[in-house]
C-alpha cells in the first residue's frame, strides 16, 4: 500500500486520482506531479515502483504544501481574521457565510440545522 505525505492512497486508482485523495492535491497538481516525474497516465497506485513512490514524495514535499501543514496554515489565517475583528472574522466567529451570501434562506450549510422559535406566531398581513 502507498504511503504518501500520510495517507494511504487507494491501490486500484489511477496514479493521478489516487494523489488527489492528499489535502491539499487537486487534479491540477496531481497531473503536473505526473507529468513533471514522467509518470504514464494509464499507470495504477499497484504498479507504481518503490523508486517512483520516493520520487512522488520527495517531489510533494518540496514543492507542495499538504495535509496537517495545509490545515494548519488555514486555521491560523482565520484566527487572524478573528483576532483583527474584520469584517471576515466577525462572520467566522458568527459561523455565517463569509463572502457575500445571502442569509435570509439558502444558508443551511454554514449555519447548521434550523432552529424553532417557541412561541413565535404569524400574524396575518393587514390591507
Amino acid at each position: 500500500m502507498a504511503r504518501i505525505a500520510g495517507v494511504n492512497i487507494p491501490q486500484n486508482k489511477l496514479v493521478r486520482i489516487g494523489l488527489t485523495y492528499i489535502y491539499g492535491i487537486g487534479q491540477k497538481n496531481s497531473n503536473d506531479i505526473c507529468n513533471s516525474l514522467e509518470i504514464p497516465s494509464t499507470k495504477r497506485v499497484n504498479e507504481l515502483t518503490d523508486d517512483e513512490i520516493l520520487k512522488i514524495r520527495e517531489f510533494i514535499d518540496q514543492k507542495l504544501t499538504v495535509e496537517g501543514d495545509l490545515r494548519r496554515d488555514t486555521s491560523l489565517n482565520i484566527k487572524r481574521l478573528i483576532d483583527l475583528a474584520s469584517y471576515r472574522g466577525s462572520r467566522h466567529r458568527k459561523k455565517l457565510p463569509v463572502r457575500g451570501q445571502r442569509t435570509r434562506c439558502n444558508a443551511r450549510t454554514r449555519k447548521g440545522k434550523a432552529i424553532a422559535i417557541a412561541g413565535k406566531k404569524l400574524t396575518p398581513l393587514k390591507k
